[in-house]
């Protein structure tokens, strides 16, 4: 059982009951049975722990039309643009209070935040 009243759980597994939610949703709005491969983006300040997020798929997706598939998650790093020097920069770190270049503390974040299906194939 993968949800039981009372019990603590990462939000990992909402996020991977939600994103199994819309898949299966809409496979069977196109009118098919079988989910072969979802291949979604997540951010690295999304909050999503990487190995809790494939734990929580590979659990939740048992007993749905996606239990034999394959997720590829293609993990973005935080990224944006100095106000101060101008440059765009992109870091593997979850979190960053100046930028890497030039160390000024006046950033503005465009990626890294991501939580979305890029595709997936279905049969």
């Amino acid at each position: 059982m993968l949800y039981a009243p009372g019990r603590t759980y990462m939000h990992e597994v909402s996020i991977a009951l939600s994103l199994l939610d819309i898949v299966e949703k809409k496979c069977r709005e196109a009118g098919y049975h079988i989910i072969d491969s979802v291949r979604v983006r997540v951010g690295r300040a999304s909050g999503i722990l990487p190995e809790a997020f494939s734990f929580a798929l590979d659990v939740a997706k048992k007993d749905t039309l996606a239990r034999d598939a394959k997720f590829l998650i293609e993990w973005i790093p935080l990224g944006g643009l100095c106000n101060g020097c101008g440059s765009e920069f992109a870091t593997e770190q979850t979190y960053i209070l100046e930028c890497p270049k030039c160390a000024s503390p006046s950033f503005k974040i465009n990626r890294g935040y991501e939580l979305e299906v890029v595709e997936m194939e279905v049969n």
